[in-house]
């Protein structure tokens, strides 16, 4: 099957520059990324011609080659298109299968061997926001301005790193290669130019904004959606909102990481809240009414005469819808029994007269009498 010509799959002149290929390929490549397009094989196709042509039309030798021969001139230095097929034996050094690799290696797996190529665009890093949310806030679920830092294309220079009106050059140092061969003796190393940094290219007049970086520090204000549920450990991703993409790559992604203030009255466990609720030992003894507090408002909860301290409470629903979906949680009301104090001389008395009144008897304190008889088996077994 023949193949579409280079210049037509960009959709530029065959006397573009350099600057409107990498904008070409740069608004392709973003529009057929198959990350955007997960269900579509014919994106993915497309994906592939986009970088084959501008692989060897970036490439001055190759698309010199391209010029004056067509494909002919290139199949077998494009990643092995011609020949060796996707990644196969003719996938050599520098070819397609190391700008695929270098544009979308974290998504790919890094696929594709060989020394990487400093000009080929590269994804941005993604970045990484942790938030902190109150209990309320991710349970009913709210939306967040966040001001996120990060490293976008410099507007001045369109990423170039040179100042407009000039352009770049072929480095002196390497001639354009990107490597330096220094000799020592009978051994012989190559090594990244010190000058371009393996570019093979010179910026003469660096860019005044960025200086030359192709990018700039900025800080954007993101308003982030946070679903109803969230637990600490859930990430939000924010598709595109990470680091700008270097040579015409692809940027980042930001993933928010959330984390739950605590709170002063619950306690999550997942999709379950729990709380403390005291108690005095009169209604503890005798029973009564209560109210505690939920997420929606006061409820009243009823206590049975000869409630001990520790007992759980079920309110069924009254807990967290979880994000994933599913039945809302429960909150769980421990009784903790209070203690009176600031007694009166009168209230005291009464309490001894109350003491003097039980007597004896054990039974109207069942664990401490099983408790002490307990303690008594655990010394008598201690004797020899």
């Amino acid at each position: 099957m023949s193949k579409r010509d280079y210049y037509e799959v960009l959709g530029v002149e065959r006397g573009a520059d350099q600057k409107e290929i990498k904008k070409a390929y740069r608004r392709l490549a973003q529009k057929f990324h198959p990350d955007r397009n997960p269900d579509d094989d014919g994106a993915a196709a497309k994906f592939r011609e986009v970088s084959e042509a501008y692989e060897v039309l970036a490439d001055g030798e190759k698309r010199a080659a391209y010029d004056q021969f067509g494909h002919a001139g290139v199949d077998g230095q494009a990643g092995g298109f011609g020949g060796g097929g996707f990644g196969g034996a003719g996938a050599g050094a520098g070819g397609f299968s190391d700008i695929f690799g270098d544009v979308f290696g974290d998504i790919f797996g890094g696929a594709g061997g060989g020394r990487r190529n400093p000009n080929a665009p590269q994804r941005g890093s993604d970045l990484r926001y942790n938030l902190e949310l109150d209990l309320e806030d991710a349970v009913s679920g709210t939306s967040v301005d966040i001001r996120v830092p990060r490293h976008v294309e410099c507007e001045r220079c369109d990423g170039e790193g040179a100042e407009p009106g000039s352009s770049k050059e072929t480095c002196p140092t390497c001639n354009g290669h990107g490597q330096v061969r220094m000799q020592q003796g009978f051994f012989a190393v190559q090594q990244t130019c010190p000058t371009c940094h393996g570019s093979g290219q010179h910026i003469k007049v660096p860019c005044h904004k960025c200086h030359g970086e192709g990018r700039v520090r900025e800080t954007r204000t993101l308003s982030v959606k946070i679903p109803a549920g969230v637990d600490t450990g859930d990430r939000i991703r924010l598709n595109g909102e990470g680091e700008s993409g270097i040579n015409g790559g692809p940027p980042g992604d930001l993933y928010v990481q959330v984390a739950i203030k605590p709170h002063p009255i619950f306690q999550r466990d997942g999709r379950h809240l729990q709380c403390e609720v005291p108690i005095n030992f009169v209604d503890a003894a005798l029973g009564g009414e209560l109210e505690v507090p939920t997420l929606d408002g006061r409820v009243k909860l009823k206590i049975p005469a000869e409630t001990q301290t520790g007992k759980l409470f079920r309110l069924k629903g009254k807990g967290v819808k979880p994000v994933r979906g599913g039945p809302a949680g429960d909150l769980l009301c421990r009784v903790v029994l209070e203690t009176p104090i600031s007694l009166s001389e009168e209230q005291k008395e009464l309490l001894r007269r109350f003491q003097e009144s039980l007597g004896e008897s054990n039974s109207h304190s069942p664990r401490k009498k099983s408790f002490f008889d307990g303690v008594k088996k655990f010394f008598e077994d201690m004797k020899p």
